[in-house]
């Protein structure tokens, strides 16, 4: 009685646990959630809040804030989490290009001040490197390109859980206390706005996870539309403040060749250096994707809370590199699809016989004696 061998499954099939990633097109010019930001970018020039209603607007995006890091909590699945540190390796692996390669190259960027890069821009560019990965893309294009997705769940998740702490300390730390604007003021309200919400989103994880998984369509919804008011807030505050006239359009397009670089750069670093570390091919994909990219939704609320006023400047940075990324990295993951998976070991298409007990094994083994003999 023959049996057939089931394939194992790839490292792209996720865990039953796990989220399903969202499928993204071969090719994406443009993402609708793209031309929503501008479309409220555009909105915050034309009519940005002033007097009562940036009152009223800055009341809400605090709130807005508070709520997207509460259902960040809410929707981790500790269990996915703790299974999830087996590839210690690869999540330190992440973390380092993340908070350490990323803002080195973002320290380098300050040679190019004033000659390429206003002293406020280089400050918005060096924020982004301290932004952690970013979650639904990385996890969508590691999918694409037939890499590890469940690596990829949790090492996005842990890099937002580190960049609530990582991310307002190193900003403190390298972007100083005047010019930016962040004091022990700004960390007290990362704590209270981010980091609570987060731990509180945790702890009662097991009450409303149910209701989370149900509407998760919806609080997608919600989570976006949260850091669209997030955007126009700090974009108005930016035209009050006269931002446009701080920013030519030369100074943008060095700024987007910059990014270029940068996101090249870093591509390139995690792709070839997960090679030396010894890591497969689909781990090498998680690392490429989550090591490489920066999280929107992640970084607009710290920047502001940690910049208040000045958030606009250190936004724009942020937007324009999420932008960059989504286009290269859905270029690449095609690419990647089409990659034959030589590390891969072939399947043995011949039939598995039913394994032998004692008896069969003994009986065979005494026919092989008389064959020898005769």
């Amino acid at each position: 009685m023959n049996r057939r061998r089931t394939p194992s499954p790839s490292p792209s099939t996720p865990s039953p646990g796990s989220p399903r990633p969202r499928r993204l097109p071969s090719w994406l010019p443009l993402d609708p959630y793209i031309l929503a930001l501008l479309g409220t970018v555009a909105l915050a020039a034309l009519l940005p809040a002033s007097g009562t209603t940036a009152d009223v607007a800055g009341g809400a995006s605090t709130g807005a804030i508070a709520l997207l890091f509460f259902l960040y909590g809410a929707r981790l699945s500790t269990r996915e989490a703790v299974d999830g540190l087996k590839s210690w390796r690869l999540h330190l692996t992440v973390l380092a290009c993340t908070f350490l390669i990323f803002p080195v190259l973002g320290l380098a960027a300050r040679g190019l001040v004033p000659f390429v890069l206003t002293p406020e821009l280089h400050n918005g560019l060096l924020f982004l490197c301290l932004v952690p990965s970013t979650i639904q893309s990385s996890i969508a294009f590691t999918s694409m390109a037939r890499g590890n997705v469940p690596a990829a769940i949790c090492a996005g998740s842990f890099s937002s859980i580190a960049g609530i702490v990582v991310t307002p300390l190193l900003a403190a730390l390298l972007l100083g206390g005047g010019a930016s604007g962040i004091s022990p003021d700004s960390l007290l309200r990362i704590v209270a706005q981010l980091l609570l919400p987060f731990v509180a989103g945790q702890l009662l994880r097991r009450w409303v996870g149910g209701f989370l998984a149900r509407h998760r369509t919806l609080l997608g919804r919600v989570d976006r539309g949260s850091i669209l008011l997030v955007v126009y807030t700090a974009f108005s505050q930016g035209m009050v403040a006269g931002i446009w006239h701080q920013v030519t359009p030369a100074r943008l397009g060095a700024l987007f060749a910059v990014e270029v670089v940068l996101l090249a750069a870093m591509l390139t670093i995690s792709w070839y250096g997960s090679r030396r570390l010894g890591f497969n091919r689909a781990d090498r994909v998680a690392i490429q994707f989550a090591g490489s990219k920066k999280s929107l939704a992640a970084g607009l609320p710290m920047a502001s809370v940690l910049f208040g006023a000045q958030a606009s400047m250190a936004v724009l940075p942020l937007m324009l590199f999420h932008m960059l990324q989504l286009v290269v990295c859905a270029v690449i993951a095609k690419h990647r699809s089409a990659e034959p998976l030589l590390a891969e070991p072939a399947v043995d298409d011949t039939p598995v016989s039913e394994p032998k007990g004692r008896v069969g094994v003994e009986r065979e083994s005494a026919q092989r004696s008389r064959g020898t003999r005769g």
